[in-house]
């Protein structure tokens, strides 16, 4: 009996993958990524598996389709398509973000709750994450956590984030990105989680059931 319940409560620990598009290390995109992930694993009782595109290799770039992806690539991109909920930050650079999502399954990011964050070199970068980066997600039906998190060259000393404002994200809007996380969990029965009463999100809604 008490093997049966431990794996019970195996399926219902919810995996959370937080992805940085960042291509070398250190990274302030990367230790953005770190901080929100650490955030959520302090608050919740949840796995957090950190990758980055420096994970996937170069094998990432030079494919056209899924099946020239190296192993390591594909080892990336099947985490995120089996991520319960993810966590998404990408360097800004000209205007635009690093790229991964094309080689992902349509299907696969149905209903999972994800994050978005973003580090630039300045300010003028912030309107990336809600122009750039939440549209995509929309198109994979996930469910966008309403708040965003931007940080730029500014809010990093010697490669530790300090400003007190990103620093604080998780404690001012967590409770709805909390309510987010947990929804999701809660729905998602098909991945072994449990189903919430009376909660239906439909496909492109924000966590609390209005547009993002």
């Amino acid at each position: 009996m008490r093997e049966t319940t431990n794996f019970h409560v195996e399926r219902l620990r919810q995996n959370i993958v937080v992805l940085s598009g960042n291509t070398h290390r250190p990274s302030k995109s990367r230790r953005l990524a770190h901080h929100l992930g650490e955030a959520l694993r302090e608050k919740l009782s949840v796995t957090v598996n950190f990758l980055d595109l420096v994970d996937a290799g170069r094998g990432l770039g030079a494919a056209f389709t899924r099946k020239e992806l190296t192993p390591e690539a594909l080892d990336v991109v099947a985490a995120v398509e089996q991520a319960d909920a993810l966590i998404v930050t990408t360097p800004v650079y000209n205007g635009s973000y690093a790229g991964l999502f094309d080689l992902i399954n349509p299907l696969a990011l149905v209903d999972r709750p994800v994050l978005i964050g973003a580090t630039g070199g300045g300010q003028r970068h912030a309107l990336v994450v809600e122009h750039q980066l939440r549209p995509p997600f929309g198109f994979y039906s996930a469910l966008r956590v309403p708040s965003v998190v931007y940080g730029s060259d500014s809010d990093f000393a010697d490669g530790k984030l300090l400003d007190p404002t990103v620093l604080g994200w998780p404690h001012r809007p967590w409770t709805s990105s909390r309510r987010c996380f947990q929804r999701g969990s809660r729905r998602a029965n098909r991945s072994g989680w449990l189903q919430a009463d009376g909660y239906r999100a439909r496909p492109g809604a924000g966590c609390l059931g209005k547009r993002n």
